[in-house]
């Protein structure tokens, strides 16, 4: 519901966290908490020439993974193929820290975003060696890739890249956008159209026994009820 209990813990301070019964949903959401990369769906490059922060992208915080720092010599007149080579020797580099800290089995989207081309020369270059190299991972993930505009390679541009209209649009299905999205759907409903909004199990039963039920949200409690039998038969699910 987006609601949170705080409490203070100091830095270095030991603490003990007691709960009476210790299921794996439970320890799997503590997994999670020590380890925000494992549910970060949301993966973001910023670049520019020589300079490219890698990071990945929770509901409540953005992580640093890799920050690459390159030396490319300039171009000269005459002679490009120092500065070529730089150049592929930086998105060589960018490149594998993508692959060593992106799970694409979680991440839903990777923006990459740099000032003039520097974001299109990359997205170039990772498919050329992703077929070059015959690399199944990205190569399925292609349809992840979005290039956007930033104003810099640092950091601080993530937000701007954040607030762009489109981008939003674009990562609307990510949790960083819309974790809490069916359940305020469903308060929004009961305000406005009461008349389609139900809870409850009889009234649950009786919209799922008209086949009017577009979302079904089940609650913790319920989720993780031992025997399932205490609140009535196991529930059929079918896709409609």
């Amino acid at each position: 519901m987006g609601a949170y209990h705080t409490i203070d813990l100091e830095l270095n301070r030991k603490f003990t966290l007691v709960k009476a019964h210790w299921d794996s949903v439970a320890l799997d959401r503590l997994d999670m908490a020590c380890d925000p990369s494992q549910h970060a769906d949301l993966a973001a490059v910023i670049m520019q020439e020589g300079l490219a922060n890698v990071c990945l992208i929770t509901a409540s915080m953005t992580l640093v993974k890799a920050k690459i720092d390159v030396n490319i010599p300039r171009k000269r007149k005459g002679q490009c193929s120092q500065h070529e080579k730089g150049l592929n020797k930086f998105f060589e580099s960018v490149l594998q820290a993508v692959l060593r800290h992106v799970n694409f089995d979680i991440v839903k989207c990777v923006l990459i975003a740099s000032p003039g081309f520097v974001k299109d020369q990359f997205y170039d270059y990772v498919f050329q060696q992703a077929v070059k190299l015959d690399n199944k991972v990205l190569l399925e993930n292609k349809s992840k890739f979005v290039l956007v505009h930033s104003s810099s390679g640092f950091k601080h541009s993530l937000k701007e890249i954040l607030q762009d209209p489109i981008v939003q649009t674009k990562l609307s299905d990510t949790k960083a956008a819309g974790e809490v999205k069916a359940l305020e759907c469903f308060y929004t409903m009961l305000q406005t159209e009461p008349n389609r909004a139900f809870y409850g199990i009889k009234h649950v039963e009786k919209a799922c026994e008209a086949q009017a039920i577009e979302t079904l949200l089940i609650s913790d409690n319920l989720f993780r009820t031992r025997p399932v039998n205490r609140c009535g038969s196991p529930p059929q699910v079918s896709n409609a």
